[in-house]
């Protein structure tokens, strides 16, 4: 579990480092909501997303206990900010990514200097194959979401949005491996435990759903959707259990609820979220997301977008 004194450590640690994200607001969707709706913009965030917070506090805390190589497994994102870590701090990296990655989030990886290698398309593949590479190197490992540490980081944003919204009523969160909403899900419960949580998940890619349904972790097929970055097959051991404790809902929306929040990002905010970020508010708009018209928070979690893909979402 993360304790408070993890996630005030990760704050100072990530000080200097990572940005302090903006709430960004839309008059056209409050009113289509019926609530005070809050942006929460991690796809401002450095390299693009939020997974910048957990590399860096686990990084950091590898380099200090001697790491001299980096090992990551990553759909693409925590591959990113991985590689650019291991770069500011002068420690080679190696990524593992899917055979079918966004091809501007791998560039993007190469471009921060790490060597990257491709395996697979399913999480479970990626990681067994990131395990073998540890030993062949003798590496340190930087998990993508089941690790103390990274969750930490992620946890930050929690932090942040409870500086930045007066009172919240609901907090809704991506969620893939897990270790965004395990982060942001404890600060909030430990701060506020009247503050819902709702996490959303892909149809097609719901496992996280399905293993509370089943009241264990369970694997799926290969998750295909959009939200390639929300792609996981098996919800992490560690996070599993944390999401079980404080988290009140989990919602799926369509590929096509998807397409539509990306589309309005795009048309009505002027911002370039990624489907993977675009979930949340694929729930709120679709109106699964329960809340009495309170101040609703909207975690946008990336905007690592291939450009010359926008067509195939917004047709």
């Amino acid at each position: 579990m993360i304790t408070i004194k993890a996630l005030n450590e990760a704050r100072v640690r990530l000080h200097n480092t990572v940005h302090v994200t903006p709430v960004l607001t839309s008059r056209t969707l409050d009113e289509q909501t019926g609530a005070s709706v809050y942006i929460k913009s991690e796809h401002l965030q450095k390299t693009g997303s939020f997974k910048i917070r957990g590399a860096t506090n686990c990084v950091m805390i590898a380099k200090d206990q001697g790491a001299r190589h980096l090992v990551a497994a990553s759909s693409g994102n925590h591959g990113q900010a991985v590689a650019f870590v291991a770069r500011e701090l002068g420690i080679p990296a190696t990524i593992v990514i899917p055979e079918n990655a966004n091809a501007a989030k791998e560039e993007a990886i190469r471009n921060y200097g790490a060597e990257v290698v491709h395996v697979g398309t399913t999480s479970s593949e990626r990681l067994q194959y990131a395990e073998q590479l540890v030993e062949q190197l003798n590496a340190t490992f930087i998990p993508p979401y089941d690790d103390e540490a990274v969750m930490a980081g992620q946890g930050t944003v929690g932090l942040e949005i409870l500086s930045q919204v007066h009172d919240p009523e609901v907090v809704i969160v991506p969620i893939g491996g897990g270790g965004l909403i395990s982060g942001i899900s404890t600060a909030i419960k430990h701060i506020n435990p009247k503050i819902k949580v709702i996490g959303v998940e892909p149809e097609n890619a719901s496992d996280t759903l399905k293993s509370r349904k089943a009241g264990q972790r369970i694997t799926i097929d290969r998750a295909d959707t959009i939200a390639d970055g929300l792609r996981a097959s098996t919800p992490g051991e560690m996070t599993f259990p944390i999401i079980e404790e404080h988290v009140d809902d989990i919602i799926t929306v369509s590929e096509e609820e998807i397409r539509e929040a990306f589309v309005f990002y795009l048309s009505r905010m002027k911002q370039v979220v990624e489907p993977s970020g675009s979930v949340t508010l694929a729930a709120l708009r679709s109106g699964k997301v329960t809340h009495h018209g309170g101040n609703v928070v909207v975690v946008a979690s990336g905007g690592n977008l291939d450009l010359r893909a926008i067509k195939r979402f917004v047709e």
